[in-house]
């Protein structure tokens, strides 16, 4: 589909029509790929502001007030004297629910898939909430500042062996990866540039938890990466490879992928202005990310609903359009049932995403998810119960809590068939029970899994 797609239409600004208005459906749209989802009051106010000073807002909103601040590192300093990895990744699911910056945790998230780092094989709290702070600060920056420092990044170095990368036997895992996947992709070198690139990085180590360079054990030899020579340490390697045409490409696909749509993979002609858009910028995000949010093929309905939610976007934004909280150590062990654990991406590739994330298990595993927070007492809406919260919307019958969730949480319309079928398990007694289940029902249909 997108080979017919003009680039020149795709990336100028949006600009509402009658055909493709700005509503409340694409305001909740933005919310849902910018952050985590908006609330009715939320989504309201973005349509009686416009489309582009909604974005103007949500790429301003990057800086996290001090209050938030000191309750999230007060919150860090307690998970971190317990040495435990699986609690920090319940802190991290806590920051994503509560963050006043949406953009800059979703920005973290695509990062940690990104340069996807293991607490597995790490196995240290402090190291994988420090590479955390570090993507989360270099988020929205300049990708090759961001490119040096996970490459020193000490979870990293123990990640792929580079803490171990001694001159008499490179190791070539992070060579190999910095161009593969995180910076150039297949093709776009060879395997004598991954051995010359590992001679580099060769006494790079790690003491004390924070990145060391030993001398001794540097390659100090003349290497050969990418077509430039001389005796490059390694922070010159990195340059090197962040300085290749295919490197903004790259970045501007992953970038589209992640914001816009999965299938079909987008053509180079379509990245093109993206990738162009980065060179000019000097490889800073921000700019990019402000032009894919507030474009024609963002806002179009080849992009709404065109995703599958990952389970933490399925999780998070089901409570943060409903103003939800809840235990988040149990909500971060849920997230990683379903193949999504914060800290714990399956490989150095990430999570595949797309349609990976559905099959019987997760779909079931889904539905667990929702019915486990709907019963849980630890589960609030807005400081109320379920039923309270609704009835504060305006949601007074079911017709009005199918309205609501349709305008808030689904991308795509409910069916008339499951709004029946919906309808029929609410009943009419109105009790909290039955509200649940008819909520469970509404969140486990296959247009729920859409954002």
């Amino acid at each position: 589909m997108n080979e017919t797609i003009d680039p020149v239409w795709a990336w100028a600004e949006y600009q509402p029509t009658a055909h493709e208005p700005w509503d409340v459906r694409r305001a909740a749209h933005l919310f849902r790929r910018a952050g985590f989802g908006a609330t009715r009051a939320e989504l309201h106010a973005a349509v009686e502001a416009g489309s582009a000073a909604t974005v103007d807002s949500i790429m301003q909103s990057t800086t996290e007030p001090s209050e938030f601040l000191k309750e999230v590192d007060a919150l860090a300093t307690a998970t971190l004297a317990t040495g435990d990895v699986q609690k920090l990744s319940a802190w991290w699911a806590y920051r994503m629910l509560a963050t006043p910056a949406q953009l800059l945790e979703k920005m973290t998230l695509f990062w940690h898939g990104h340069f996807a780092t293991s607490a597995a094989k790490v196995d240290d709290a402090q190291l994988m909430f420090a590479q955390n702070n570090l993507l989360r600060e270099q988020a929205l920056g300049d990708f090759s500042a961001l490119l040096l420092e996970i490459s020193r990044d000490p979870a990293m170095l123990v990640y792929l062996d580079s803490a171990s990368n001694r001159k008499a036997h490179p190791n070539e895992n992070y060579a190999r990866e910095i161009m593969e996947l995180f910076c150039l992709g297949e093709g776009n070198y060879t395997e004598q540039d991954i051995r010359e690139l590992a001679r580099c990085f060769t006494g790079w180590e790690i003491k004390r938890e924070k990145f060391r360079f030993n001398r001794y054990q540097h390659d100090t030899g003349p290497k050969n990466v990418l077509g430039e020579s001389g005796k490059f340490g390694g922070e010159k390697g990195v340059e090197i490879v962040a300085a290749q045409d295919a490197a903004p490409l790259f970045i501007a696909t992953k970038l589209v992928t992640f914001f816009v749509m999965e299938e079909p993979q987008p053509t180079e002609d379509l990245i093109a202005p993206l990738a162009q858009e980065l060179r000019d910028n000097d490889m800073q995000i921000a700019p990019v990310v402000r032009r894919i949010l507030s474009s024609n093929l963002f806002c179009s309905n080849m992009a709404i609903g065109r995703k599958v939610r990952s389970p933490v976007e399925f999780a998070i934004g089901f409570l943060r359009s409903l103003e939800g909280s809840t235990n988040s150590y149990e909500l971060a062990e849920n997230l990683k049932t379903l193949g999504q654990g914060l800290l714990y991406p399956p490989s150095v590739k990430g999570w595949d995403g797309g349609r990976t994330w559905i099959n019987s298990s997760t779909l079931l595993g889904r539905s667990n998810l929702i019915r486990h927070l709907l019963d849980s007492d630890k589960t609030r809406f807005g400081r109320e119960s379920l039923a309270d919260y609704l009835r504060s919307q305006g949601a007074q019958k079911f017709d009005d809590v199918i309205d609501l969730f349709e305008e808030t949480l689904f991308a795509v319309k409910i069916p008339s068939a499951a709004r029946d079928r919906v309808r029929q398990l609410a009943g009419n007694s109105g009790g909290e029970d039955k509200l649940k289940d008819a909520v469970h029902a509404l969140c486990t249909l296959p247009e729920f899994q859409l954002g």
